[in-house]
This record gives structure tokens, C-alpha cells and sequence, in this order.
């Protein structure tokens, strides 16, 4: 239970948790084209849980992005790969590949599949999002067992609606400013949730690329019929500058503290070579 718990919450910090910061507005056209510039782009972060005095790696996490052939859309590739303590003295992995397409022409979602494995445990599914009907269809199935009903669920969505890798992206395309507060409707695995995001606060925080003036940003992820059940609280760091980059995530749970810190930033047009920032010593 622990070790679900823990992989739950290094997730929905890494992954689901960010996607609660996206505004729910129309995209402009020139937020559109901008949406463009994630193409050729790699996020790399790692997660430590920290319990008691004790502190750990526990995950690592990429976001890689690429436009689709027919310039239309762009597709990114999130992945959590378990390491380290987690997997030797817990006797516990996980890998979740999350493969997102997005229509660039109002920047909205339209598929996200998944690859899922907790151990022996495997899952495919993909989300189908159907703007003109307003519903979304999950459906699940297990690899393994080719003779088991795929777990079908389907929700009501707005337009535009978002994933959970979608809508990272999406928040770096809007305007923030300290005070602001929306609420933004995220599916996730077929349901839907509506979660509330305050920007508290503008404060350096570290980075690969120094110490950055950031949005601290707090999007209201624990409780009952939550992305996130229990008590706990999130913060989300965002450069105060024209590319918005996650730099760093902060969950306390039951379970821990878990801190997700962006270690490469990677960058590469179709004519060059990727241009890499690392951390400093």
C-alpha cells in the first residue's frame, strides 16, 4: 500500500499534478503557432521522497516533444521510469509511457495513449477525445490477458480539454501574474476533474539554469473526488520568462515530502544539433 501510495504521488506530482495549472480559455492564433516551439524540445527531471531525516531518488521523468509529419499537430512522449532505493531496497518498479497528441489548430488534446507497468502488473489504453460530441472514451486492456473485457469508461468534456501531459504545455503559453486564480478541467483515465489554481507568488527558485525568478504556482489536487485522495499540498515552480519551464514540483503527503527538479534542459530546431543547459556543481 505504501509503495502505490508512493508511485501515485511521484506521478500525480511529475505528471497529473502540473496539468492543473492550465486556463481555460480559448487559445489565441498566435498562442497557437507558439505552441510550436515545444517541437525538438526534452524535459528531464528526477524525483527524491524524503521521510524523517531520510532522503532518496526515487524516479525519473522526461517530456520530449516533436511535431507530427503534416505540421498539424504535436506529439509528446512523457515517461516515469522508477530508480534507484525505491527499486533496490523496496523491491518496487514502475514505468508509465504516456504518448499525447495535440491539435495544434486550437491546442487541444485529441489522444492520449498509455503504457502502465507496476511490477507484474501491465495496462494499455488510449482516450479518444470527440470535440463535437463533448465526450472522451477510455478504453483499458491488459496484454497479458488478451481474453479479459477492456474497462471502458466515457465522460463529458469542455472545449478545449486537456490530458495530463497536455496541459503543461498549455500553461506555459498563458499569462501569469501573482493573485490569479482559474479553475481548469483535466481528464484523466476517463473521468474528469475540475481543480481549482491559485498563483501565489513570484521568488527565485534553482534551476539548471541558475538561480530564476519563478511563478510559484498552487493548484488544489487532494481531497474527496480529487485528482489526488487525502490531505496534502502541491506547488509547481514556472520561469518568470517567455518560455515558462517547470523547473520544480513540491508534493507533502502521507506518504512523504517528494521533490521533482528539472536536471537538463534540451532544445533543437530541425536544422541543429540540441543545444543542452545542465545543472551547475
Amino acid at each position: 500500500m505504501f509503495l502505490n501510495k508512493l508511485r501515485m504521488a511521484f506521478l500525480a506530482v511529475a505528471v497529473a499534478a502540473a496539468a492543473a495549472i492550465a486556463v481555460c480559455a480559448q487559445p489565441s492564433a498566435a498562442s497557437t503557432e507558439a505552441g510550436r516551439r515545444f517541437a525538438g524540445e526534452k524535459l528531464t527531471y528526477e524525483g527524491k521522497l524524503s521521510v524523517m531525516a531520510l532522503s532518496f531518488a526515487v524516479a525519473d521523468l522526461t517530456f520530449t516533444g516533436t511535431e507530427s509529419p503534416d505540421n498539424s499537430g504535436l506529439l509528446i512522449k512523457a515517461e516515469a521510469t522508477s530508480k534507484g532505493t525505491l527499486a533496490s531496497m523496496f523491491h518496487y518498479t514502475f514505468l508509465q509511457q504516456i504518448n499525447t497528441n495535440v491539435d495544434l489548430a486550437g491546442f487541444r488534446v485529441s489522444k492520449t495513449e498509455k503504457h502502465d507497468v507496476q511490477k507484474d502488473r501491465v495496462r494499455d489504453s488510449q482516450a479518444l477525445f470527440d470535440y463535437a460530441q463533448k465526450r472522451v472514451t477510455y478504453v483499458e486492456t491488459d496484454p497479458k490477458d488478451t481474453m479479459r473485457a477492456p474497462r471502458r469508461i466515457a465522460s463529458d468534456i469542455s472545449d478545449p480539454s486537456y490530458d495530463l501531459v497536455s496541459a503543461i504545455y498549455y500553461i506555459r503559453l498563458q499569462d501569469l501574474a501573482v493573485g490569479k486564480s482559474f479553475t481548469v478541467e483535466v481528464s484523466d483515465s476517463g473521468l474528469v476533474y475540475k481543480i481549482p489554481v491559485s498563483v501565489t507568488a513570484r521568488e527565485k527558485h534553482g534551476s539548471p539554469f541558475g538561480k530564476v525568478m519563478c511563478f510559484r504556482v498552487e493548484p488544489d489536487i487532494f481531497g474527496p473526488g480529487k485528482l489526488m485522495d487525502g490531505n496534502g499540498k502541491m506547488v509547481i515552480w514556472f520561469t518568470a520568462d517567455g518560455r515558462h519551464v517547470p523547473v520544480a514540483a513540491k508534493v507533502n503527503a502521507r506518504v512523504g515530502t517528494i521533490n521533482i527538479k528539472l536536471k537538463q534542459y534540451q532544445q533543437a530546431s530541425a536544422n541543429e544539433s540540441a543545444a543542452a543547459v545542465k545543472p551547475e556543481k
